[in-house]
């Protein structure tokens, strides 16, 4: 299935709004009639593990976000995200089904503990990839000026700490790209690609950012953005937990690098709720960014479900605390059961909302993490949706009320949107 109106999007500013119902378009379509202006949109957005986790396939999801566009009026343009793709099968059904933008996610090939490793051990890792790292001597020794107050030294534990974590990840990401070229070559449609090496728990430093699109560029993959780890804590479902003007600085320095090697975007993933630091991002990247989000509109779902089937909502916070400590393993949250409050101590409907579907903190709350509630809901999306009872009766409640989940969206999403703008 293919739609003309996905298209490549280049280097203009985007955005992604992920959909794990198929219900959301509308509302993402008011924000961006709102306080889109200037920023482009990605409708069609899932990621395979997501499309797993809901029993749903990219030629459902591609139709969902067509229509629901056609049903809200939108008659420009989309991208159409594939995201975390991680084999060949991955690019070849996604590809099938009209989308454009392809994220690749060579995470199973990262080494995590690289940075972990002392000298003897780096050497051991190192020898032991040796072979598969054709590009050692071209940086070895290299010195790449950023700015006055910045420089990367590419030396040798730079270099050899770059190979062990990342060099088969290259590998298999240029692999991927290869395939992604050929399939669009044989059917005659463009293409773009997103690499995302953010799903690391240490940030990826100047010389790794700096390696890794070098070769992505310099081997021929139509590298339009790339996704590094940055400082700070990327949370699912919270706001950005860290030094935001440290994080600008950063910022400034990986955007050099994107500039310097592309030019290409920086992304954000888990990319939801960050807004303090969105206009950081706007003005170190010049405008040049794309977000991604996804579960922060199967939350607003919730309180489309909060405020008409209060009891509903109450028997899927107590599933979800069941599910969470399984469902979780994937992500990267600090709420646990101990520091939120179970569904039963919330009586008020309002307050059952506010600790669990809000992502502002309550300083005035009894427990510590007052946003706990709403990662315990996101976390647990899949188990929920593809749960005889409750997922049909969620979609039920959406569908007898469109009107409010679209007005819940464009809330939510015109303060994305307009904190971006912001520093524009």
């Amino acid at each position: 299935m293919t739609d003309t109106t996905c298209v490549t999007l280049g280097l203009a500013p985007s955005f992604g709004f992920g959909d794990r119902i198929g219900l959301a378009t509308p509302g993402h379509v008011e924000a961006m009639k709102r306080s889109g202006a200037g920023i482009e949109p990605i409708y069609p957005q899932q990621s395979i593990r997501e499309m797993t986790r809901t029993s749903r396939n990219p030629e459902g999801v591609m139709r969902d976000a067509i229509e629901g566009m056609k049903q809200a009026g939108w008659a420009r343009k989309t991208g159409a995200d594939a995201d975390h793709l991680k084999t060949p099968q991955d690019v070849d059904i996604t590809a099938a089904a009209g989308f454009t933008f392809f994220t690749i996610d060579p995470s199973d090939n990262v080494d995590e503990h690289a940075d972990g490793y002392d000298e003897v051990t780096l050497r051991d890792k190192f020898a032991a990839v040796r072979e598969q790292i054709d590009w050692f001597d071209k940086y070895l020794g290299k010195e790449v000026t950023l700015s006055t107050d910045t420089s990367v030294e590419l030396d040798e534990e730079a270099c050899m700490r770059c190979a062990v974590k990342y060099g088969p990840a290259i590998n298999h990401a240029m692999q991927l790209a290869d395939h992604i070229r050929s399939v669009h070559e044989a059917s005659g449609r463009d293409h773009e690609i997103e690499l995302s090496v953010d799903e690391t728990e240490q940030p990826t430093t100047l010389a790794e950012h700096y390696i890794i699109a070098d070769q992505c560029v310099s081997r021929g993959m139509k590298l339009v953005s790339l996704a590094p780890r940055f400082i700070g804590n990327f949370e699912k479902g919270v706001d950005y937990k860290g030094d935001v003007a440290a994080l600008e600085v950063s910022l400034n320095d990986h955007a050099a690098i994107a500039e310097m090697l592309g030019p290409y975007k920086l992304s954000l993933h888990s990319g939801s709720d960050k807004i303090s630091m969105y206009p950081a991002l706007a003005r170190a990247t010049k405008g040049r960014f794309h977000v991604k989000t996804a579960g922060t509109s199967y939350l607003e779902a919730l309180r489309v479900v909060a405020r008409h089937d209060e009891p509903l909502l109450r028997r899927i916070v107590e599933f979800g605390r069941s599910r969470y400590d399984t469902d979780k393993a994937t992500y990267h949250v600090a709420a646990t059961l101990d520091n939120t409050f179970p569904g039963s101590e919330l009586g008020d409907p309002v307050q059952l909302e506010q600790k669990y579907l809000e992502r502002w903190k309550d300083v005035a709350a009894g427990k510590g993490f007052t946003e706990g509630g709403r990662q315990i809901l996101h976390c647990t999306f899949g188990s929920v949706l593809t749960h005889d009872e409750f997922g049909p009766a969620v979609r039920s409640v959406l569908e007898a009320h469109p009107d409010t989940y679209t007005e819940v969206l464009a809330d939510h999403f015109s303060r994305h949107l307009e904190a971006l703008r912001e520093g524009m």
